[in-house]
């Protein structure tokens, strides 16, 4: 029987993949280097990685990725279109697409299953970053999160940004809206009864004299996105560094 990814599809793994393919930035970290031959444009860490770079996450150059031979593409069908999924299935590429996580625990299960399938391995990194971000730390502070501006994106429900900051004692105002990714007006985020405005630095380039202007009533937090969504390795460093951002903006 074959394997599944995420979303159920079958994923035909003949044995363990030694020509890998990644379209999402936070797998490309996660991921042996040494058996990565193209990542996306986006794709920053491991820092020092040399791979053929086959363009961004939602505009991928499937044609370049067809022509690298992979014997697996790894996706995720938040950052991924279907349609570009689909035709490296049709031409017989194996790919195992992630589902998007709603909390730090569905993201590192399915990290686990993907390792366990894939190569019958369990990174050190993974069972250290299920340590440390077992525990949930009482409430400090009600937040928004932007991640966009022009227009305004937020962090919304059942996400895994948001289930980063709870899990640091930061709540997210919008966590209970119908949306996973509100688009508010700026009056409304103004209105908001909220104590501090975090801003990363992705996708959206938030930055000291872009981002606080809008929310002078509201202590802005810098974090580095890849602390806040990145579903790999750098959980590891990244519980500590927001630790220290929120340090004292308890109420």
């Amino acid at each position: 029987m074959l394997p599944v990814d995420d979303l159920g599809e079958p994923v035909p793994l003949p044995g363990p993949p030694r020509r890998v393919v990644s379209l999402v930035p936070s797998l490309t970290e996660a991921v042996d280097p040494h058996v990565l031959i193209g990542a996306t444009d986006y794709c920053t860490h491991p820092e020092d990685l040399e791979v053929d770079r086959v363009g961004g996450s939602k505009y991928p150059k499937v044609d370049q990725v067809l022509a690298l031979r992979p014997d697996l593409v790894l996706a995720n069908s938040e950052e991924n279109r279907r349609e570009d999924v689909e035709r490296l299935r049709a031409n017989g590429v194996p790919v195992w697409v992630m589902a998007a996580p709603a909390s730090v625990p569905a993201a590192l299960g399915s990290l686990r299953r993907l390792f366990g399938t894939a190569w019958d391995t369990e990174p050190d990194w993974l069972v250290k970053a299920e340590r440390l971000w077992r525990h949930v730390e009482p409430p400090r502070a009600r937040a928004i999160i932007p991640v966009w501006r022009k227009p305004w994106v937020v962090v919304g429900r059942d996400t895994f940004a948001g289930d980063v900051l709870r899990r640091v004692g930061v709540v997210n105002v919008y966590a209970d809206h119908a949306e996973r990714y509100p688009r508010p007006t700026l009056d409304e985020l103004q209105a908001q009864e909220a104590d501090l405005v975090v801003l990363p630095d992705e996708p959206y380039l938030f930055t000291p004299d872009d981002g606080p202007q809008f929310f002078p009533r509201r202590r802005p937090v810098h974090v580095s996105g890849r602390f806040l969504t990145w579903y790999g390795p750098a959980l590891v460093d990244a519980r500590a560094a927001l630790e220290r951002a929120f340090s004292g903006t308890g109420r």
